[in-house]
């Protein structure tokens, strides 16, 4: 994770918006395609994309059409502090404290702690379903008192 992340161009943007419109649909069956494609003034070649691969690649036009920017990162990453936090949106100190109590497992490398990627997308997804849940309670309790929720 060490490259930087850019904000795709409006060209960009355009491109990818059009090239979602005719690879989106085609994506919704779950089997391997067969893709085709032609380099600037090379020759055309075809391979076989998997699937997943190709719902992913569907997933990064649909993020650049929106002027969004995407990185891809290995489920096995180890990440340092700084970028785990970022990721989770939440400051480094914050994200040092989930380490230290036990919230979030990490490994040290010398004085350095390392998050694996992989605990810190299951870190994130459980405290979605915990927001979820409380939101309920909250939307339950102002039903319950007939504030209007």
């Amino acid at each position: 994770m060490t490259a930087t992340l850019q904000i795709p161009s409006p060209e960009a943007a355009k491109e990818a918006k059009a090239a979602l419109r005719v690879l989106a649909p085609l994506a919704a069956a779950q089997r391997p395609r067969h893709v085709r494609v032609k380099p600037d003034g090379a020759s055309e070649c075809s391979v076989t994309v998997p699937a997943e691969a190709f719902e992913l690649f569907v997933e990064v036009l649909a993020q650049m059409a929106n002027g969004n920017a995407v990185t891809i990162v290995p489920v096995h990453a180890e990440l340092t502090t700084q970028q785990a936090a970022d990721l989770l949106n939440v400051s480094r100190p914050y994200l040092v404290r989930l380490l230290e109590t036990g919230k979030l497992p990490f490994r040290k490398v010398g004085k350095h702690r390392r998050i694996l990627f992989a605990h810190l997308a299951e870190y994130r997804k459980q405290d979605e379903e915990r927001r979820r849940q409380v939101m309920q309670e909250l939307a339950a309790e102002a039903q319950r008192h007939g504030l209007g929720y």
